[in-house]
């Protein structure tokens, strides 16, 4: 399929690498100018620089903490004074792996300012605009986890599973302004993320890390993990007019295969 973003606008957090970075990559590829958000500047100017320009497109790149709600708001609130997005890919790290036991009120907080917070803030800003253009999409870079807590996750199957209701919710409120909101649930892809939790998890069953990841895959029904470059194909359909009819969706991708819509 031909995906077509010429004149369109991406906002894309968490671009610095792995999913973020092979999302900004893909919809550059397919015309977008795009902004990245990450707290690494160098990395950002790299890959800034390495975005192909052929149709037009003129990206920049936002330097963010999203550890610090209150730095974090003063900067995108900066930004979209100047600026607007047709596309914003919600999406930051995630926060630290551990169970429900070893979590306490404060890092739930920490989790929710992290997860949630700049994901409504954001959001709010862009829908500005793409509500006075009558066009917009907004994609949130979720968990399978919202559907299957993981043990070693308590912090992120928690606070995620609030940005998949809220989600829901707003796609009702601005179906009509010509805007979709859908979040994919997101399995087993190659990033950092992956082999740090494998890690974790490996550490606590007192096995080996590539043992988890052999696990891993044998989960998945091509028997593989994802390529984040298949990650960021979905990410440029659900940010063009052929899904114009998919919002309030939760979409399943693992491993590379597309499991519903």
């Amino acid at each position: 399929m031909k995906i077509s973003l010429l004149n369109k606008k991406a906002l894309i957090g968490g671009s610095s690498g792995g999913i973020g970075k092979a999302i900004a990559q893909q919809l550059a590829a397919s015309g977008a100018s795009v902004t990245l958000m990450s707290h690494s500047e160098e990395k950002l100017h790299h890959i800034v620089n390495a975005l192909p320009t052929d149709q037009g497109q003129q990206h920049q790149y936002l330097a963010v903490d999203f550890n610090t709600f209150k730095d974090y708001k003063k900067v995108i609130s900066t930004y979209f004074e100047n600026n607007t997005v047709d596309i914003l890919i919600n999406n930051t790290q995630g926060p630290k792996a551990g169970s429900a036991l070893e979590k306490k009120v404060d890092d739930y907080q920490s989790a929710f300012d992290l997860l949630f917070k700049t994901v409504v803030f954001t959001t709010e800003l862009a829908l500005q605009s793409m509500m006075k253009n009558n066009w917009g999409r907004v994609i949130n870079v979720a968990s399978v986890s919202v559907k299957e807590p993981l043990s070693y996750l308590a912090l992120s199957n928690s606070i995620r599973a609030a940005v998949v209701t809220w989600a829901k919710s707003l796609a009702t409120d601005v179906g009509k302004h010509n805007i979709t909101v859908n979040s994919v649930l997101t399995g087993y892809f190659d990033t950092d993320r992956i082999t740090q939790l494998n890690a974790k998890k490996a550490e606590q069953l007192g096995i080996e890390p590539s043992e988890v990841r052999k696990e891993m895959e044998s989960k998945v029904a091509v028997k593989r993990i994802g390529d984040p470059k298949e990650y960021g194909y979905l990410a440029a359909f659900l940010a063009s007019d052929n899904a114009a009819y998919i919002t309030g969706t939760n979409i399943p991708i693992d491993g590379g295969l597309l499991k519903s819509l």
